[in-house]
């Protein structure tokens, strides 16, 4: 068939509908995996024993596994062990396999950003009194999320993209709908174009927002 760019263009209602369900799974599982990342980066920062080999093994096994292998353990894998999640929504379980996978990255990333705070500076901190925990608040993560921020915003575009993997669980988002309506009209090239185009406006978004931070976190500096 010939390309159409009305039946492109007449998708896009459609995919906009389901956008707050892919903005939605993004948003959260953005920050559950940088509050993640912070607390294991920070665990491996001090090398904290027992929970320094387990965070390792954490990140080894998300980092070197497939997602899509990942969020299939976890809707249909978890529940044959714990009868707990049974009930679990595909919502809960896309948002929890991203939140892991994503979290293993930027743990490592944040983990780099804070070794390169000056070791003078946490000497510094600990000579007027503070403990650990004050040096870590008040020193060693400003400095290091500043430094970490471009890698952050790269990884939470990845987590966008890869938040398309949700259909294959049943959840209606975005690609879910470019499927439902390739498969229904046989117009695959206008469906997906329309779709890459969604996420590509969304990429240049994420992109924006990471220059304001970066001149944000920069003015002192």
């Amino acid at each position: 068939m010939d390309f159409k760019i009305e039946a492109m263009i007449g998708l896009f209602p459609i995919l906009f509908k389901a956008l707050g369900i892919t903005l939605k799974i993004t948003f959260i599982s953005t920050v559950l995996s940088v509050l993640l990342g912070i607390l294991i980066a920070v665990i491996r920062f001090f090398k904290v024993k027992v929970l320094y080999q387990v965070t390792g093994l954490f990140v080894s096994f998300f980092r070197g596994t497939p997602l899509l292998v990942q969020l299939f353990l976890i809707y249909y894998g978890l529940p044959q062990i714990f009868p707990i999640f049974i009930n679990m929504s595909a919502f809960v379980a896309t948002v929890l396999g991203l939140s892991l996978h994503f979290s293993a990255y930027m743990a490592e990333t944040i983990r780099g950003a804070l070794s390169s705070v000056d070791k003078g500076q946490i000497e510094a901190g600990y000579s007027v009194g503070m403990n650990t925990i004050q040096v870590m608040v008040r020193i060693v993560i400003p400095q290091g999320i500043r430094v970490a921020i471009p890698s952050i915003v790269n990884i939470s575009i990845d987590l966008l993209k890869s938040s398309s993997l949700a259909f294959t669980l049943g959840l209606a988002d975005i690609m879910a709908k470019t499927q439902l309506e390739a498969a229904s009209s046989y117009r695959f090239l206008e469906s997906y174009l329309a779709v890459a185009l969604v996420y590509w406006i969304l990429v240049i978004l994420l992109e924006r927002v990471q220059k304001i931070l970066e001149i944000k976190l920069n003015r002192g500096y």
